[in-house]
Formats: C-alpha cells, sequence, structure tokens
C-alpha cells in the first residue's frame, strides 16, 4: 500500500545547484512526486511550519535559514514513504549519514543540511497541508 509523505529541498541545495540532483536521488530511489513547487516562505511561515521546535535553541537559525531564498516543498509517495525517505535523506548531521545519502553528499553542515522530510505519518499530514491545497494532490 502506498504512503504519502512530505520533503523540501533547502535554500541551501537550491542556492548550490543541487535540486535537479536531489530530484534524480528521489526518482532513483522510486518515489513519485504528487506535487512539487517553487517558493519562498517568510520567516513568520518557516516560524509557523517548525512550531514543533520552538522551545529548541536552534528555533531562531532554523527558521532565519528556511526563510532565506527559495525552497522546493515537495509530496512524495510510494510504499514505506516516510521511512525510505528518511534513510535516503540520510542522519542530520552530514559528517555522521552513510555513505550515498541525500545529505551525505549535498548537506554542508547540522544547520544547513539540504532537504527536510516528514519523520511521522502525523507530522506529514500537517506538512502537506501547511503548504498543499487538497487540488494540488491528485
Amino acid at each position: 500500500m502506498s504512503q504519502r509523505t512530505f520533503s523540501i529541498i533547502k535554500p541551501d541545495a537550491v542556492r548550490n545547484g543541487d535540486t535537479g540532483a536531489i530530484l534524480a536521488e528521489i526518482a532513483k530511489a522510486g518515489f513519485k512526486i504528487v506535487s512539487i513547487k517553487k517558493m519562498s516562505i517568510s520567516r513568520q511561515q518557516a516560524e509557523g511550519f517548525y512550531h514543533v521546535h520552538a522551545a529548541r535553541p536552534f528555533f531562531g537559525e532554523l527558521c532565519e535559514f528556511m526563510s532565506s531564498g527559495p525552497i522546493f516543498p515537495m509530496v512524495l509517495e510510494k510504499e514505506n514513504a516516510i521511512a525510505d525517505l528518511r534513510k535516503l535523506m540520510g542522519a542530520t548531521d552530514p559528517a555522521k549519514a552513510e555513505v550515498g545519502t541525500i545529505r551525505q553528499k549535498f548537506a554542508a553542515s547540522i544547520g544547513e543540511n539540504a532537504i527536510h522530510g516528514s519523520d511521522g505519518e502525523d507530522t506529514a499530514a500537517f506538512e502537506i497541508g501547511y503548504f498543499f491545497a487538497g487540488v494540488e494532490l491528485k
């Protein structure tokens, strides 16, 4: 049974010209792109999206970074999409990410780590709804 997850190609990867290569990795791993768009978000939109991290020390820096340039939010689909994308992304710290993962290949640091992916079904549902209207998800 297929499952949907949410991902963002982050501003660092867009700035570095890695969007196409990251999308190729996602496609090669068997994900179907249900919807994707290029956009920029405000600091307030980033704060709303990352509200679960509001009490964490990195919250301000994260929101500033995510609103620093264009991003590519997307909805992906395949069997075990959430777990498979997390594995494909690699560890948050690119120095600890497995060889061949997106973060090992394209991320510069824990803070600028190229890609976001939902960590569970409830999170995916919230994140998809935050960026995509129902008509965009056919």
